[in-house]
């Protein structure tokens, strides 16, 4: 059975203008076209629209994307270099999460100094905040 992008979209819980994004970014095989010039398309098309939404959840970009489904397309097994890119999402989220907490002690130590810096009666230009943390 062929649907219309509309259709598909929501069969695969997307948006048409993703549908078309992803066609023309080359994720999805071009479309057939009706007579009139309409994008037709198949079952097997929506559970390709599903596995993009489903990577993209798992923070896969679209290059990422669209060299699973070619890995796929040209017959291998791509679950190996899923796996890689998973792996390097998750040492990258790591690395953010350490940021965060570096960041959290900053401020946190910014807010002691000024509350310090306050209570000793000490002037600020602006606001102590600012001008008692270490930017080191």
């Amino acid at each position: 059975m062929e649907m219309t992008v509309g259709a598909a979209a929501e069969a695969a819980g997307v948006s048409a203008k993703a549908v078309r994004l992803w066609e023309s970014t080359g994720l999805l095989p071009p479309a057939q076209r009706t007579d009139a010039g309409y994008r037709t398309f198949t079952q097997d098309d929506v559970a390709v629209l599903r596995f993009i939404r489903q990577a993209k959840a798992l923070d896969l970009t679209l290059a990422e994307i669209k060299d699973i489904l070619d890995l796929q397309r040209c017959g291998a097994t791509p679950c190996e270099r899923v796996t890689t890119l998973l792996d390097a999402h998750i040492a990258e989220l790591d690395r953010k999460v350490q940021d965060l907490r570096a960041m959290r002690r900053t401020l946190v130590e910014a807010r002691r100094a000024a509350r310090d810096s306050q209570r000793r009666g000490e002037e600020a230009l602006v606001c102590r905040i600012i001008e008692t943390a270490d930017a080191g």
